[in-house]
C-alpha cells in the first residue's frame, strides 16, 4: 500500500495563473513558499529556507478560486504528488507538483485574517459551527479534460 498526500501551509509566490483549455476546461497555477528549518552547523543557529511548491487546480472550483487569491495569501493546502517529465531542447526536464484536493484561505487579499470558506473537492458530513461565510461550490477534482497532460 502507498499513500500519497501532501498537506502544507504558505504564501503564494506569484499570482495565481488561470487557464481554459480548448474545451473548456479551467486549470489554475500557482506557486506556495513554506519554510523548511535547519540549524546551521557554523552558528548553531536555526534557520528558515524556503522551499517552493507548484500547486494546480482543476475545473470549476479553480476559476472560482482564482478571484480570492494574490500574491503574498496565505493558504493552506491538502492535495497529491504528480510527477511529470518532458523533453525540451533535447534536454530532459523533471518536476514535482501538488495537484489540489481542497484549499483553505488564511488571509484575505488585504493579508488580514480571514474568515474566508475552506473550499473541499467532496462535501463535509460533519456540521460546521461558528462560520457564517458561504462555501465556494465543490467540484469532483477525479474527472478530468483529455486536454490535460498527465
Amino acid at each position: 500500500m502507498s499513500i500519497n498526500k501532501v498537506l502544507i501551509t504558505g504564501n503564494l509566490t506569484r499570482d495565481p495563473e488561470l487557464r481554459i483549455t480548448a474545451s473548456g476546461f479551467p486549470i489554475l497555477s500557482f506557486g506556495v513558499a513554506v519554510n523548511d528549518r535547519r540549524k546551521n552547523q557554523q552558528t548553531g543557529a536555526w534557520e528558515d529556507y524556503a522551499n517552493f511548491i507548484d500547486c494546480t487546480m482543476f475545473g470549476a472550483r479553480a476559476q472560482s478560486v482564482s478571484n480570492f487569491l494574490t500574491k503574498g495569501s496565505k493558504v493552506a493546502i491538502e492535495g497529491k504528488l504528480r510527477w511529470s517529465q518532458w523533453e525540451r531542447d533535447g534536454q530532459k526536464r523533471n518536476k514535482i507538483e501538488v495537484i489540489v484536493d481542497e484549499i483553505e484561505f488564511m488571509s484575505s487579499r488585504d493579508g488580514s485574517a480571514s474568515q474566508a470558506p475552506r473550499v473541499q473537492s467532496a462535501p463535509s458530513y460533519g456540521q460546521s459551527y461558528g462560520s457564517s461565510a458561504p462555501q465556494a461550490p465543490m467540484v469532483d477534482t477525479s474527472v478530468y479534460d483529455e486536454d490535460i497532460p498527465f
